[in-house]
């Protein structure tokens, strides 16, 4: 899910040149493509722990994001590691508050609702972000993305409601402050965007680290399959899959970086009904296709350059 909080937030990509060589942006294309696919495996491994819950899963998890991002930063600034660290200040502190809280909320969610219904919210990322930025950076935003943001909030809404029949009101509940916790990282690394903010994802696993050991200091001995799928999940997919992003987003523009992402979230629930037969409901369907259709028609009509977002090169604020 880190995927989707870097582009939102814009980390240290820079825009891409205005007539980038068709070979890059092919390869960046095929990055994107990889990129999604690799990430939206993660719902699936999520119903193939043994018996660790929630919080194992997590400690497990982050700490194979931070020793994965830790070699990434130390490899990119080597020398200067210690001191660039530092310059996160404490907007990139705040900013690791709020991811600690998605990814806490993030498991609680595949724990207690589909995973088609975490993924189809998550969806809605892009469009909760442009709302926090409006409201708190009076960013501009165009009758498209607020028409946008209205039916993917519908999409959700049938979701949440599908829930509570369901008796799993409180796993939408979660995706939602998921979704919620990453657009507000994201509107704060926005603010902050002469920073580089990767510091703020190692802050954010090291909290979720002693977070989840204090919830279960008396039990937090998994099995190895299971610690091998915490590794395979947190340091090798998500791990590999952003990198591969973060080198894509530098030859594309923001709609199609957008469109891409959609793969994560449409994909994902699709691996989990072929592996484990998890069948979303009809709700469920029909508020993620709402969900999906509604990003993927803003992000189509942005790379027509239908719309205002992208002028006198400010980049687009979702």
């Amino acid at each position: 899910m880190v995927q989707s909080v870097v582009y939102a937030a814009g980390m240290r990509i820079p825009p891409p040149a205005p007539r980038e060589a068709p070979a890059r942006r092919g390869f960046a294309m095929m990055l994107m493509i990889v990129s999604s696919v690799l990430i939206s495996f993660g719902g699936l491994l999520s119903r193939l722990f043994e018996d660790a819950d929630p919080n194992q899963i997590n400690f497990y998890r982050s700490l194979s994001v931070f020793f994965t991002f830790s070699l990434v930063f130390l490899y990119n600034h080597r020398g200067q590691s210690v001191q660039d660290f530092r310059k996160v200040g404490w907007g990139g502190v705040l900013a690791s508050l709020c991811l600690t809280v998605a990814g806490i909320a993030f498991m609680q969610a595949l724990a207690h609702t589909t995973v088609a219904n975490t993924m189809f919210t998550l969806a809605a990322i892009p469009f909760l972000t442009a709302a926090l930025a409006w409201a708190f950076l009076r960013e501009h935003l165009s009758m498209l993305t607020v028409i946008t943001m209205c039916a993917a909030a519908l999409g959700v809404a049938l979701m949440v409601v599908d829930g509570i029949g369901l008796g799993s009101v409180f796993g939408n509940v979660m995706a939602l402050v998921t979704a919620l916790g990453f657009s507000a990282f994201a509107v704060i690394v926005r603010r902050n965007r002469h920073v580089d903010m990767v510091p703020a994802l190692i802050l954010s696993a090291i909290f979720i680290v002693i977070i989840s050991a204090a919830l279960r200091y008396d039990d937090l001995d998994i099995s190895w399959w299971d610690i091998g799928l915490c590794i395979l999940w947190g340091g090798v997919l998500s791990g590999i899959g952003n990198c591969m992003f973060i080198v894509a987003s530098r030859h594309l523009v923001a709609g199609e970086l957008t469109l891409f992402m959609l793969l994560e979230f449409a994909i994902s629930p699709f691996w989990v009904w072929l592996v484990v037969r998890e069948t979303p409901t009809q709700w469920a369907l029909a508020g993620g296709t709402l969900v999906i259709l509604a990003v993927a028609t803003r992000a189509l009509l942005e790379m027509n350059g239908k719309n205002g977002l992208l002028k006198r090169g400010r980049p687009s604020p979702v």
